[in-house]
């Protein structure tokens, strides 16, 4: 069964950084877009960042510029380089497939950008 592990969120100031990775197992890596998704409470689950297996990027207006989606097929993990994060940022980070697989949501990893 593919797994979805994602980490590397934290307390961070604005205008801070931190670089969210997303380990996966099995081939799935290497056959689908993926993305990164963020949910914030009250909110609904959004598609941040996209990529493809062959490194075409899409983001959502709100972090261009700001966002760096990549990923390693060879080590079956994605990335989000995150800059100039602002409180608005604060959410849990979820990686998945686009559009996402049911069955490979997993805990995500917190971001709170707070002074």
């Amino acid at each position: 069964q593919v797994q979805v592990v994602e980490s590397g969120g934290g307390l961070v100031q604005p205008g801070g950084s931190l670089r969210l990775s997303c380990a996966a197992s099995g081939r799935i890596f290497s056959i689908s877009v993926m993305g990164w998704y963020r949910q914030s409470p009250g909110k609904e689950r959004e598609l941040v960042a996209s990529i493809t297996s062959g490194g075409n990027t899409n983001y959502v207006d709100s972090v261009k510029g700001r966002f760096t989606i990549s990923r390693d097929n060879a080590k079956n993990t994605m990335y989000l380089q995150m800059n100039s994060l602002k409180p608005e940022d604060t959410a849990v980070y979820y990686c998945n497939c686009k559009p996402p697989n049911r069955a490979l949501w997993g805990q995500g990893t917190q971001v709170t950008v707070s002074s």
